[in-house]
């Protein structure tokens, strides 16, 4: 049996006992270290974002793995590894194409035939496994295609929020922007997916970067991790401080709330033929565009799940990146907490001060 976070009805999380099945064939059972809290999750928590329940939310995590199935052949037993909820199959269209992100097979999943993943303790009643993981539990049975193993001397904790936070942050930076040295970034909020993109614009080399966010902590936060400007994205002037910084917009704005303020502001610092790339979940009911003018200007609007990683291969150079010191993975870490907390890591993550909060198992 293992201890989990179980969401059983819209608003806050129950601690219970749930069972895992054995591994099927290319399945990996792992003990779970560690698992950030993200926006994403508090987005079904709170019932922004449907799922079927009882579920089990948590999707940035780092574990050891423990067991595996017979054809499983990427980890193998006591590997230390990061869990990425973009699941790949490998053989369809997205996949062979190079856009692994947005792989939807359901063979990364078990299908009605099969018995259940996740169960309760006691009663055997289906346990919904949520984005391919479930990570708020001390164990995880997951396709050998949600994880990759990475170096045993990177701290676990920290390699939890690379998982989600840096893989989409840091990627949108270097895989959906695919930024040119010297070129200006903007990054509209500065929580773990924010920072993360801000820490990447530094490592890849941009000139300008500038970290828009209400709060001043976040700010401060920014300017450790490379920011090189700052602007209160309150400010009735946000956008003109922005144009007179840059002398005329950045070359690539990051959207990293999921407001559709911030979206706006994105698309509104942008320079003649820059990019805006939106990575916040957003309101179901939300919509970003570009203006005519926008258009003629040769200004362009993207999505990037999850920073379009191809995550067997970014996860191990962040890891790298980390070890050798560019990566600042502790500046982004806020607090460490235990699962039975999880409830009040997400109200302080409500109240927008603070970076990220990682769940650690003992």
């Amino acid at each position: 049996m293992a201890k989990a976070a179980i969401l059983e009805q819209v608003g806050a999380l129950t601690i219970g006992e749930v069972e895992l099945a054995q591994p099927g064939p290319h399945e990996v059972l792992v003990d779970t270290k560690a698992c950030g809290l993200c926006h994403s999750d508090l987005h079904f928590i709170n019932g922004s974002y449907p799922h079927p329940l009882p579920a089990i939310p948590g999707h940035e995590a780092a574990g050891v793995v423990r067991a595996v199935g017979s054809e499983v052949r990427t980890v193998k037993p006591g590997d230390h590894i990061v869990s990425c909820l973009s699941a790949f199959c490998g053989h369809c269209e997205f996949c062979v194409t190079g856009r692994m992100a947005l792989c939807i097979s359901g063979e990364v999943r078990r299908d009605q035939t099969q018995a259940p993943r996740i169960t309760r303790a006691g009663s055997g009643e289906p346990v919904g496994q949520m984005l391919n993981l479930s990570a708020f539990c001390e164990q995880m049975l997951i396709h050998e295609h949600a994880c990759v193993a990475i170096d045993k001397s990177m701290p676990l904790d920290r390699a939890a929020v690379i998982g989600c936070a840096v893989t989409t942050g840091a990627g949108a930076v270097f895989n959906a922007c695919k930024l040119v040295p010297g070129e200006s970034v903007a990054v509209v909020g500065c929580g773990g997916v924010g920072l993360a993109a801000i820490n990447a614009a530094r490592i890849a080399g941009a000139g300008q970067v500038i970290a828009i966010d209400p709060l001043g902590e976040k700010r401060e936060l920014a300017e450790v991790l490379g920011a090189t400007h700052t602007v209160d994205a309150t400010a009735s002037d946000a956008v003109e401080q922005v144009m007179k910084i840059t002398g005329g917009g950045v070359h690539h704005a990051i959207e990293a709330v999921g407001r559709q303020a911030s979206a706006d502001l994105a698309v509104a610092v942008l320079r003649r033929g820059g990019t805006a790339t939106i990575l916040g979940m957003m309101p179901l009911d939300c919509k970003v565009g570009l203006g005519a003018m926008d258009l003629l200007s040769g200004k362009r609007l993207q999505g990037a799940l999850m920073g379009m990683n191809r995550f067997p291969v970014d996860l191990p150079r962040l890891v790298d990146f980390y070890l050798r010191g560019l990566l600042d993975l502790d500046t982004i870490i806020a607090e460490r907490i235990p699962l039975d907390r999880i409830n009040e890591g997400f109200e302080t993550m409500k109240g927008g001060h603070s970076a990220r909060s990682v769940v650690v198992f003992d």
